[in-house]
């Protein structure tokens, strides 16, 4: 290699490396490209925070970080669970004695079997499984999700979703 193909190659490099260290991602993060997971017409108009964790939901998906995908479709599953309880004046079935929200398999206990709710039987479903699939993701040291463990949800969270969006009168 001559001395200029030399210089040339260690100026890339520098640049390179210059637009390594100046490039952040924006403080709120990317927009998903897709919406593969969960449409956000579903979610849109609801809470910021809600609207978020469904954008991460589909960038995980896009990206194929299919264990953050799973947990966040958990964390938005429980969102809604609390949000909709909250809702209908009803938090307190889902409380311990000292105020602090139960754990998720409890909480979904309590809305399985909610009187004054009229759960649709997919929903009735669903519920567990998003829960087992979320729990692995995040609980599980030796268990990494893969594409087939979302797509088999990917119907279930677009209805659960929706259902404890209108229960939580959201939309």
């Amino acid at each position: 290699m001559n001395k200029l193909d030399e210089q040339i190659l260690n100026l890339a490099k520098d640049l390179q490396q210059g637009v390594k260290g100046a490039y952040h991602p924006p403080d709120e993060g990317f927009r998903a490209e897709s919406q593969k997971v969960i449409p956000m017409s579903v979610v849109r108009g609801t809470r910021g925070y809600i609207e978020k964790v469904a954008n991460q939901i589909n960038g995980c998906y896009e990206k194929g970080w299919y264990d953050a995908c799973a947990v966040m479709i958990r964390r938005l599953v429980e969102t809604l669970l609390i949000e909709a309880f909250e809702n209908n004046k009803i938090e307190s079935k889902i409380k311990n004695s000292q105020g602090d929200f139960l754990v998720l398999d409890k909480i979904i206990d309590k809305a399985l079997t909610e009187p004054s709710w009229n759960l649709s039987r997919t929903t009735k479903k669903a519920l567990p499984l998003l829960k087992k699939v979320g729990d692995l993701s995040a609980h599980n040291r030796r268990y990494n999700a893969n594409l087939k463990d979302i797509e088999s949800v990917l119907d279930d969270v677009r209805v659960v979703a929706e259902e404890f969006i209108y229960l939580a009168s959201f939309k």
